[in-house]
């Protein structure tokens, strides 16, 4: 989870210690582990047995519990000193772990560790040993470190908040082809490393819209560094990517490139590319493996994680895919930071939505702090993230492929879905896809009001939870029911002339449901008797 370097005096065990009781974990420190391994301090190795031989236990201390740990652990202070080592420390982050450097200075150690006791390569004049060590070793901290925490300036509690904070979360999407998702800051430099760890690919595709220029750029550099020959594929950004034509021009492309079943594809973008790569990552030589890099919340929360590809036709949305779980997925946060509000706010359209569904916690941390919900920087925006993500996680390695029945299966996660998706078809894609659930969840509040299976109160919860983020809650009926009916009755969901939805019957009680073509209409009139366009609805 969580590595501390740095040089004596750093407080790495103090702030480790720390850390771990904030995120609930073991703490681990290798030097005790080598102490009570072989019953001696580290002096006394230094003295009887040479460095030599303290660095070869050490090495393989660090090896062992890199492998073994998955809490918080310290390492000595030399420990990066070792090549191998380093080896192992790129391939824990690349597996999701975060190796965090705590930097102090050489006044502030010597000041810290005294007159050296206890410290064998400290003996003599501290200060001037330390500049020497710091020299030495600073370059390969700042080589295998993916977050600096400033030793010198915080406290012991304000070093372990700054690690927790940095630290990127690690959820995995169990299943047949389990899926790691990191969510944190600063994580598109790990793109080609954690592809290396996980499938060790020859050539690899970036699938990206010329606005995501800067990271594919990054990406393909690190993927060169490490041997791996980019190709990049540019596409049209949005719902426009999301068509056969599109996907045929990235199957010519890699084609030319010569891309077999042990390469890979990196899709990087909002939800509709993640979409398009999946599915072109699917459907060449009948699968190869795909890392997702959503750079818009909704892409994040909704469309990245769960294997789910597809590309849309005349007649709707997603209605060609297959499912196709991807190696990886990374959240990089700094991506939001350019995301104007209203497509913030449309991404936490799928956050409430798992609140609804699975985790009630999710509404209370929006009804508490909308605001904070809405700025990219906030740890209220991470946490919620971090929950949606769980949810769909949890949901998704039940049920990859949607045939689970009842309250588990993966067709919960269609809450408002089905008038969505609808109301995106007669829009032809100009309504933000958030914005069409939200006004999809409250439709289906008011079919289950109207049904008898839940309580207004629930109805009005939807409404106000959605509103305080800027969500439209109604819809104009401009084009009138039926032409919206006979758009959804082409949803997956929909069994031959049968239109089932996903209702609840409270929160966090989902069911699949078939209401009579009265009720349909009433909530119908209910959501549109005061219906107006939503600001920032159009795209």
């Amino acid at each position: 989870m969580v590595v501390l370097i740095g040089a004596p005096g750093s407080g790495k065990s103090t702030v480790g210690r720390a850390v771990a009781e904030q995120l609930g974990v073991a703490f681990r420190d290798t030097d005790a582990d080598i102490e009570q391994r072989y019953r001696m301090t580290i002096a006394e190795m230094f003295t009887c047995e040479g460095e030599a031989v303290f660095r070869q236990r050490e090495r393989a201390a660090v090896h062992c519990a890199l492998a073994e740990h998955a809490g918080v652990l310290a390492l000595g202070g030399g420990a990066i000193l070792d090549p191998m080592t380093r080896g192992d420390l790129a391939a824990y982050s690349a597996r999701g772990g975060c190796v965090a450097w705590l930097q102090i200075s050489a006044a502030v150690a010597a000041r810290r560790v005294g007159l050296g006791a206890g410290r064998p390569l400290l003996l003599g004049n501290v200060r001037s040993q330390l500049v020497t060590l710091l020299g030495e070793r600073e370059p390969h901290y700042r080589e295998v470190a993916d977050l600096v925490i400033n030793g010198d300036e915080l406290t012991v509690a304000a070093a372990a908040r700054a690690v927790v904070a940095g630290a990127p979360a690690v959820v995995t999407v169990a299943g047949e082809s389990a899926t790691t998702v990191l969510i944190g800051r600063g994580l598109v430099g790990r793109v080609a490393a954690t592809l290396a760890e996980l499938v060790t690919p020859l050539r690899v595709a970036v699938i990206a819209p010329p606005r995501q220029r800067e990271h594919t750029v990054q990406i393909a550099g690190s993927l060169a560094a490490l041997g791996m020959r980019p190709t990049m594929i540019e596409v049209p950004d949005g719902e426009p990517a999301k068509s056969a034509a599109v996907a045929q021009h990235c199957w010519e492309r890699l084609g030319e490139s010569g891309f077999t079943r042990s390469d890979a594809i990196v899709a990087v973008g909002g939800g509709a590319i993640t979409d398009l790569g999946g599915f072109v990552a699917a459907t060449w030589l009948r699968g190869v493996p795909v890392l997702h890099v959503p750079t818009t919340l909704l892409g994040m929360v909704d469309a990245a994680v769960g294997g789910k590809t597809g590309i849309n036709t005349a007649a709707g949305k997603n209605l060609v895919g297959v499912f196709h779980p991807p190696a990886a997925v990374i959240c990089d946060l700094d991506s939001l930071s350019t995301l104007p509000r209203a497509d913030l706010a449309a991404g936490l359209a799928e956050v409430v939505k798992a609140g609804f569904v699975r985790d009630p916690e999710i509404l209370a941390l929006v009804a508490a702090d909308p605001q904070g919900a809405l700025a990219w920087d906030d740890p209220t925006l991470r946490t919620l993230i971090e929950r949606a993500i769980r949810v769909k996680a949890q949901i998704v390695g039940q049920d990859l492929r949607e045939t689970a029945g009842g309250p588990g299966g993966r067709e919960i996660l269609n809450y408002g879905h089905t008038l969505g998706h609808a109301i995106e078809h007669v829009e032809q894609y100009r309504w933000r896809h958030g914005d069409c659930v939200a006004v999809g969840m409250v439709f289906a509040a008011e079919v289950a009001a109207v049904s008898g299976l839940l309580e207004s109160g629930v109805v009005d919860q939807h409404r106000a939870l959605l509103g305080s983020l800027g969500l439209p809650t109604s819809y104009p009926d401009a084009s009138g029911f039926d032409r919206m009916r006979a758009v959804m009755a082409v949803d997956k969901k929909a069994r031959g002339e049968v239109l089932s939805f996903i209702l609840l019957t409270g929160i966090g009680q989902p069911v699949r449901y078939t209401p009579e073509e009265r009720i349909l209409r009433e909530a119908w009139r209910r959501i549109t008797t005061t219906a107006r366009p939503a600001e920032g609805s159009a795209q």
